[in-house]
């Protein structure tokens, strides 16, 4: 909606009743011309563009106290002059998770298809989430599929009930690279980055995809967390307790000794496990790993939500060391009792390359989560902040190179 400055007012009407004002003043044949004239720019680059000017229309007169009324035509106008173009992903996209799509349907035998989040930055270095889709075959191809040029906007749902939740329901994407949950809320005006999704078994037995991700907003940054079982409807829910007014919390793929399980950072520099009956709220936790080799001095944290092997818990990790230079490495947690590390890497399993040390911030590379098919591993990374690059090791390599 227009701002007005202090000495703008005019009779007594706000800028935004001054542009109504105008466009309720057409006439039919200006109407008519200026209507076609939008509707051939943007019909071509948007679908449902009409509904989404409805939509805007009735968002006006709910902020304007409904002081006018129009239909048709006009309605739709002055629902454009209250819309504008957003370029989600013009400046990066990278720090991506990945978690096991849930139709597996038409893979090729001994493929796999996955769904990636991607922390997306548009205009103002405002970050959302958006979505891409693929298949891995384990020794062979990675192929990702075609990215609609399109995206949907999402029907919004504010909470009407004691989970507190607001509810995303994305019936209109046709796939789901057409998906991008944006910033909707006043705690989150400064973005909604690095999504760390997992695939949790809960105690029904049932599975929920769920992860953490960092709400920026006016008053600092707090962890909430995302929801979803068909990546059709979503849930945000804010994370409650003294721990959730920080980064890079990642969640255990199913519950120990039933308890939540989460891995965090709340002091900035060293990696946390933290225990929880209740999946929205976190507090004390056991220190598990500091920093120890000169890539991770600065600090450390998760790149993702552990993965389950026979031999323990998967980690991957990011140290950042001197010049702010972030690197991935990984430790191994007991499978009963995580608390406990049996190895860690002594080196970075990748640290920026030549060729990856320039972006827009330089000499970073960083995951949100990996991939476990068999033996293999799939590790997608962000590069300098700023695209996305894959990487394939085996579980006997990764266990090999831990001391």
């Amino acid at each position: 909606m227009p701002g007005d400055s202090p000495n703008a007012l005019e009779q007594g009407q706000t800028r935004a009743e001054r542009i109504v004002g105008r466009i309720l003043g057409l006439s039919e044949d200006e109407l008519a011309d200026e209507y076609a004239r939008l509707l051939s720019v943007l019909c071509g680059r948007h679908r449902d563009v009409e509904k989404v000017f409805l939509q805007r229309y009735e968002n006006a007169r709910e902020l304007l106290r409904g002081g006018f009324s129009a239909s048709g035509a006009r309605a739709k106008l002055i629902g454009a002059y209250f819309s504008e173009e957003y370029a989600y992903q013009s400046a990066a996209l990278f720090n991506p998770s990945i978690v096991r799509h849930p139709d597996q349907s038409g893979c090729p035998p001994g493929a796999l298809r996955f769904i990636l989040s991607l922390r997306a930055i548009g205009e103002g270095h405002l970050s959302s989430i958006a979505f891409r889709t693929g298949t891995w075959q384990p020794g062979r191809d990675i192929v990702l599929d075609a990215a609609s040029p399109l995206a949907a906007t999402p029907l919004i749902e504010y909470p009407q009930n004691d989970d507190g939740a607001v509810r995303l329901h994305c019936e209109d994407s046709h796939n789901l690279s057409e998906t991008v949950l944006f910033p909707i809320l006043e705690r989150q005006r400064g973005g909604i980055e690095d999504l760390r999704l997992t695939s949790l078994e809960l105690e029904d037995g049932s599975t929920l995809f769920a992860g953490t991700y960092t709400a920026v907003g006016g008053r600092g940054i707090a962890q909430e967390l995302l929801t979803t079982r068909n990546f059709i409807d979503f849930k945000m829910h804010r994370l409650e307790g003294p721990i959730a007014a920080s980064k890079g919390m990642a969640l255990f793929p199913r519950l120990i000794e039933g308890r939540y399980a989460m891995l965090g950072r709340h002091d900035n520099e060293n990696i946390w496990l933290l225990l929880s009956e209740n999946l929205h709220h976190w507090d004390g936790g056991i220190r598990i790993v500091n920093p120890q080799w000169t890539w991770e001095f600065t600090q450390l944290g998760n790149c993702g939500s552990p993965i389950e092997t026979a031999d323990g818990w998967l980690v991957f990790t990011h140290g950042v060391g001197a010049m702010r230079e972030y690197c991935i490495g990984a430790c191994l947690l007991d499978r009963s009792d995580p608390s406990h590390v049996i190895a860690r890497t002594r080196r970075p399993l990748l640290r920026p390359s030549p060729e990856e040390r320039y972006g827009y911030v330089p000499n970073v590379v960083y995951s949100c989560g990996a991939l476990l098919s068999g033996n293999d591993i799939l590790l997608p990374y962000g590069v300098a902040d700023s695209f996305t690059a894959f990487s394939t090791l085996t579980v006997d390599a990764l266990l090999a190179a831990m001391d």
